[in-house]
């Protein structure tokens, strides 16, 4: 069984998620592709497609929100994905037993004794009269069921019904409170429920290594947030390339799909908020450092903005505004070298190009490395 090195794991995933070079996708076929992307960040998503597409506009995606063709709704590690909308209904009752497990992890000692069933359904019910907010949800259930928490009778509904978040919210400059209102509502004659079949965890597994393999089975839980994985591999296990990594664990991988040479050069890329190239693995040293992996990720939660140099993360960035002025200010964790800080800048500048076309001055500066 050949031996992949973490610098050619590093291209593979690369290659994978469109990194390595930009692709001539459309941004649907990208986000189906992509098995979705991360949206806590509402805008986060066009900054994800813009590093991995040529020629992508944020129109493009706001279209696809507005005709309901990729939705917002909470999936992988029952956190906030944007997926297309078949991919919506046909993750979501594969994985609801991780929704339920952050249910009751979170909400399970102020929901003892609720009938969830019928919290559920009175929710529903709520949600497809009109889109509400999480505290306007609360609060009508908390006038049923008054001597309860109404953060966790919201909390509840979210887990156990498929929710969407409608535009306006998810729209590039636009503006506007979280709504949620149920996916199957949302996309009644959008998507013919007979065209999105449950996808099987078998399916998940395949959909995982396209966009994010080669990989172990805690990868693919760490992505997912299933477990007893080990037993579906196993039986995918003849259609599937296997390796080892440094460290000797088994890595699976479709067998026709891109693995380039270790020598590869990867060109400087800027990573958005939360994006799931730095959260889809169990050994994450792939693309974050150990040194790194803290000051990306913190401790409540935040995933900054990320630059990629050779492929890894080296820093994080912000764009900061004042009047009609836009900086991307870049602050790396090492020292740079010339070709390195160019090829950032370069980048930096078509990067406010897109996300502050309106300003009247654009600059790209770097921070002071700590002394």
């Amino acid at each position: 069984m050949n031996e992949m090195s973490p610098r050619a794991l590093n291209r593979a995933a690369l290659a994978r998620q469109l990194l390595l070079r930009r692709a001539e996708m459309t941004a649907f076929e990208a986000v189906e592709h992509l098995a979705g992307l991360q949206a806590q960040s509402p805008i986060a998503p066009y900054f994800g497609l813009w590093s991995r597409l040529e020629r992508f506009r944020h129109e493009e995606l706001s279209s696809l929100l507005l005709e309901r063709k990729v939705v917002r709704i909470a999936l992988m590690r029952a956190t906030l994905h944007l997926v297309s909308a078949s991919d919506g209904l046909g993750l979501r009752a594969p994985l609801r037993p991780i929704m339920e497990q952050s249910l009751k992890g979170a909400f399970g000692k102020r929901l003892a004794g609720v009938d969830l069933d019928a919290l559920a359904a009175a929710g529903r019910s709520m949600l497809e009269a009109e889109p509400l907010t999480w505290s306007e949800l609360g609060a009508r259930l908390g006038a049923r069921w008054p001597d309860r928490d109404p953060n966790a009778l919201a909390a509840a509904v979210r887990n156990r019904v498929p929710l969407v978040q409608p535009p306006p919210r998810g729209l590039w400059g636009e503006s506007g409170l979280a709504t949620h209102t149920p996916a199957e509502a949302w996309l009644s004659g959008v998507v013919p429920a007979e065209l999105t079949p449950e996808l099987t965890p078998e399916g998940i597994i395949l959909r995982y290594l396209a966009a994010f393999g080669p990989a172990t089975a805690q990868d693919v839980q760490a992505w997912s947030g299933l477990t007893r994985l080990n037993e579906v591999l196993e039986r995918l296990r003849p259609k599937l390339a296997t390796f080892r990594d440094g460290a000797g664990r088994e890595l699976f991988d479709l067998p026709d799909a891109p693995r380039p040479e270790d020598e590869v050069d990867a060109p400087v890329r800027y990573l958005g908020e939360f994006d799931n190239m730095l959260l889809s693995y169990a050994d994450r040293s792939r693309i974050v450092g150990e040194s790194a992996r803290g000051r990306v990720m913190t401790k409540n939660g935040i995933v900054r903005a990320a630059v990629l140099v050779d492929g890894f993360v080296a820093g994080i960035w912000r764009i900061e505004r004042e009047r009609r002025k836009a900086r991307l200010l870049v602050e790396p964790f090492r020292e740079l070298s010339a070709k390195e800080r160019n090829a950032l800048a370069e980048e930096g500048e078509r990067l406010l190009a897109f996300a502050a076309a309106e300003a009247e001055g654009r600059e790209v500066d770097f921070a002071q490395l700590p002394t």
